[in-house]
């Protein structure tokens, strides 16, 4: 990491919502944060985390499976140990992006704020994205010490089709970036497995033979 990447000033109290992110010209260290279930990791969280990258000339993605979502179901959450796997199947050969195992490690509920303050200590010049799903962008007000948790970090997004940003309170800081033009969730994935169909290109192809080996989401 560049040591010499000046701190953060003061970001502006307005919501933003750009259609793609502008080319920084500072030297700030900008890292993104991508947290979720990763129940399975399939190829749109590989496209969103892609996206960011470029668009905001990020530094690395940190992928942080949680251990649980405090707002979800943990019915079908396939164990830790076969969730971290999939991960680094699929992220293997690509060194900006890295996989952060805190929130397993920290037990369950998996908790943003600990994980963004974490990062704040560690990489006190950087700037912090966190990466988030435009399907549960209506629950940060939700969120453990969400006021809180705005100040320390700008929001990304990238919309699926069909999708439209909520109207948030101007202190949640939300960028829309442009992204790839492609829709699927976790919850597609186990719904084709459970169902006896294909998830071919829905999930890079070692993941999809991790899944079928371990009997994954049957």
């Amino acid at each position: 990491m560049p040591s010499s990447a000046r701190k953060l000033g003061r970001e502006p109290d307005t919501f933003h919502c750009a259609t793609s992110a502008e080319s920084p010209k500072d030297l700030t260290l900008r890292l993104g944060l991508f947290g979720g279930s990763f129940n399975p990791v399939h190829i749109g969280h590989l496209l969103v985390a892609r996206a960011a990258l470029e668009e905001l000339n990020l530094a690395r993605v940190y992928f942080v499976p949680a251990a649980r979502s405090p707002f979800k179901s943990s019915d079908s959450l396939a164990p830790a140990r076969d969730r971290l796997c999939m991960l680094r199947l699929a992220l293997a050969g690509e060194p900006q992006f890295e996989i952060d195992e805190q929130e397993i490690r920290r037990g369950e509920p998996s908790y943003t704020i600990v994980t963004v303050r974490d990062y704040i200590r560690r990489f006190p010049e950087a700037k912090l994205y966190y990466l988030i799903g435009s399907d549960i962008l209506e629950q940060l007000p939700r969120w453990r010490e969400a006021e809180a948790l705005a100040q320390l970090t700008e929001f990304v997004v990238v919309l699926r089709p069909g999708d439209v940003a909520p109207c948030l309170p101007p202190q949640y800081r939300i960028q829309a970036i442009k992204g790839f033009p492609f829709a699927v969730s976790s919850s597609q994935v186990r719904d084709r497995i459970k169902t006896g169909r294909r998830i071919d290109w829905l999930t890079p192809p070692v993941v999809a033979e991790y899944i079928k080996n371990n009997r994954l989401y049957l």
